[in-house]
């Protein structure tokens, strides 16, 4: 898109924001990792409804838990610099980033 500021005018397209562009794609890649190293705590489906091993749900949170740190800090930092520039657009690459996430949770969830 083509717009007019000032007299100027500039090119704009939605990938204007590398670095918000950047972080979709690791977010992306993060909820990929989160998901296989969660999967070694699903169930396997012929044992699905047995009375599950007790520590696994500490094995599937010690799996998890560095990747989920990582990302919760960088997406927090990401998303407060997103509401004190108001960059705004670079708040919709946030959401995908959220959404990608949801996906990795419903698919680990899912196999429980």
């Amino acid at each position: 898109m083509i717009t007019s500021h000032r007299g100027t005018l500039t090119y704009e397209t939605h990938f204007a924001q590398p670095g918000s562009l950047a972080l979709l794609v690791l977010n992306a890649i993060g909820a990929i990792v989160y998901v296989f190293r969660a999967s070694p705590s699903w169930a396997i489906p012929e044992e699905r409804g047995l009375v599950p091993t007790t520590g696994e749900p500490f094995i599937w949170f010690l799996g998890i838990l560095p990747v989920v740190t990582v990302f919760f800090v960088l997406n927090l930092i990401w998303g407060t610099l997103i509401l004190a520039h108001r960059r705004w657009r670079s708040g919709r690459f946030w959401l995908l980033a959220a959404l990608c996430w949801l996906v990795a949770a419903w698919i680990d969830f899912a196999h429980h």
